[in-house]
């Protein structure tokens, strides 16, 4: 990047960094926590304010102006999840509203899952991504075993090196029943892109796939109608990309197997969610997806090419990852998530010490199915970045860790 260039992209995220009211109030404060939730642009809370001081009503309910505008407003934000993540098919497929990733996944498993699959089948899940990804595939077999139907759980292999799928090794557990796949898109602990293509071809054409995309929407482009991202469903959490907390979706694409019907009544939809969602969507359009997926994936070079000269930690994931800032064809190039130990500090304590810096960032088991809870030896601290996150911020952590080796 010449000077110019440098220059024109700090001014520009200077203007970004300035349109969050929270960051804008706190600059002697870094919050790196932006997997865990993302912090709100001014045109989401100004979309909030607006509605809830100008036709709040109940959706599918009333029939006077307020009603018909709010449930008019849950529509679009499902058309808007469509739209944005661009669905090849909407006239086939459908959106469903969620409070976050794990109510969507729970859905898809009780709601479709259960109805989809027969005595003896068997489906494929993540034993090593976030919880949210395991426990609903665990709790359908269980809810299955209890009408007489039992299926095979069996887990998706990894590369212990690079935490990415081994998708070689697919082989080896991909049989005749295979009948679903979860999946993640960016891993919520390696910030890997779990290369989803590759299960499509491990699989074949006709297996449905479920794709945890709570890391990768609002971050990087997601598009649908791109022949490499072949999934059946996506799942993700509003409140990661800009929107209000208790605020997701479920996009089904309906193609195989019978169409996402979730079941029970429904009760009244979280508007005022909805509102954020479809406004949080707008700005990252107007913002450009693949221009915050440029920013961050600096950032996130710049941190992990120099961690790799602080011989006290050891970075999670992908090492190839850390050996250059230039591509290689053999690195899982991180997404806004780097997580690492110190090999003497306990990860709890230097969280504590970070924040006592100005720095907030994740120090526990980051939620990862199969992993401890302590904070101890399987405790992990992670920097989670987004586009309100600085090189400065960054060089100011680095000066940090490197004082604690």
């Amino acid at each position: 990047m010449s000077a110019g260039d440098h220059e024109r992209n700090d001014a520009w995220q200077r203007a970004v960094r300035a349109q969050f009211p929270i960051i804008a109030a706190h600059p002697e404060l870094a919050y790196l926590d932006s997997a865990a939730t993302s912090q709100k642009p001014q045109a989401v809370l100004d979309a909030v304010h607006t509605y809830l001081t100008s036709s709040n009503a109940n959706a599918g309910r009333g029939t006077y102006p307020w009603a018909n505008r709010t449930t008019e407003a849950v529509e679009r934000a499902r058309r808007r999840v469509a739209q944005f993540l661009g669905d090849p098919a909407p006239g086939h497929s459908t959106v469903h509203l969620t409070s976050g990733t794990t109510e969507g996944l729970r859905s898809v498993a009780r709601d479709w899952l259960t109805g989809y699959l027969t005595d003896g089948d068997e489906i494929l899940v993540p034993y090593a991504d976030h919880r949210a990804n395991l426990a609903p595939w665990l709790e359908a077999q269980d809810l299955l075993a209890a009408r007489g139907v039992h299926v095979r759980v069996r887990p998706l292999p990894y590369q212990e090196a690079s935490g990415d799928y081994d998708h070689r090794a697919l082989s080896s557990v991909v049989g005749p029943r295979t009948r679903f796949v979860a999946a993640t898109h960016v891993h919520h602990v390696y910030g890997g892109d779990m290369n989803v293509h590759r299960l499509r071809a491990a699989v074949g054409p006709d297996v449905p796939i479920c794709l945890d995309a709570a890391q990768s929407v609002g971050h990087l482009p997601l598009r649908l109608d791109d022949p490499a991202l072949d999934v059946d469903f996506v799942v993700f959490s509003g409140h990661k990309a800009f929107a209000l907390p208790g605020t997701g979706a479920v996009w089904a694409r309906n193609t195989r197997g019978p169409a996402l019907r979730v079941g029970g009544w429904q009760g009244t939809p979280n508007t005022v969610g909805a509102v954020s969602l479809t406004a949080a969507l707008d700005w990252l359009d107007t913002l450009g997806v693949d221009r915050v997926n440029a920013h961050v994936s600096a950032l996130t070079t710049r941190l992990t090419d120099q961690l790799r000269h602080l011989p006290a930690y050891d970075v999670l994931g992908c090492p190839a990852s850390l050996a250059s800032s230039t591509e290689l064809p053999t690195a899982q190039r991180r997404h806004g998530i780097v997580t690492f130990r110190h090999r003497d500090i306990r990860s709890d304590d230097l969280g504590f010490i970070l924040y006592s810096h100005g720095f907030m960032v994740r120090a526990d088991s980051l939620c990862q199915a199969g992993v401890d809870d302590t904070g101890g030896k399987d405790g992990s601290v992670r920097v989670s970045l987004h586009v309100y996150n600085t090189e400065n911020e960054i060089d100011r952590l680095l000066a940090v860790l490197a004082s604690l080796e």
